[in-house]
């Protein structure tokens, strides 16, 4: 099976509540392996354009002054399946909706403040990991 990359963000209620630690640790007890991590304070210019395809909604705003509130903590997770699997260990985006034992469910506070990110798709992946990293950012050890 080929082995894919994701961007998944720790936001701003997870960095802040000490989860760091925790969701990292879930991430490769699940088998997937961090290539690339660092913690910013996203600027409102770069949230806004990393939510670009929600800047018609009505939650635009808050979404983007939620993950400027405080520091995010970026990482690119590899492995077999690397998006799907992101995905499952997150839940569902809704912590009401998420499954018992996923990120969401344990950490998130509401459906903005949900804990962690994960892409949708390798497309996205392959956007949102190139928006955040470079290229010699990423380590490649498979």
């Amino acid at each position: 099976m080929k082995v894919e990359q994701t961007l998944s963000i720790i936001k701003p209620n997870a960095v802040s509540d000490n989860n760091i630690g925790n969701i990292i640790a879930r991430f490769e007890q699940e088998g997937l392996r961090v290539a690339a991590l660092k913690m910013v304070n996203l600027s409102k210019e770069k949230a806004e354009g990393f939510y670009i395809e929600h800047r018609e909604r009505p939650f635009f705003g808050s979404l983007v002054s939620f993950m400027t509130s405080g520091p995010v903590m970026l990482m690119v997770l590899e492995g077999e399946r690397a998006v799907d699997r992101n995905r499952e260990i997150m839940g569902a985006t809704n912590p009401a909706d998420a499954e018992e034992g996923t990120l969401r469910k344990l950490y998130a506070k509401s459906l903005e403040a949900n804990a962690v990110h994960g892409s949708d798709s390798l497309t996205s992946a392959d956007r949102e990991v190139s928006y955040f990293f470079e290229k010699s950012d990423v380590t490649d050890r498979f």
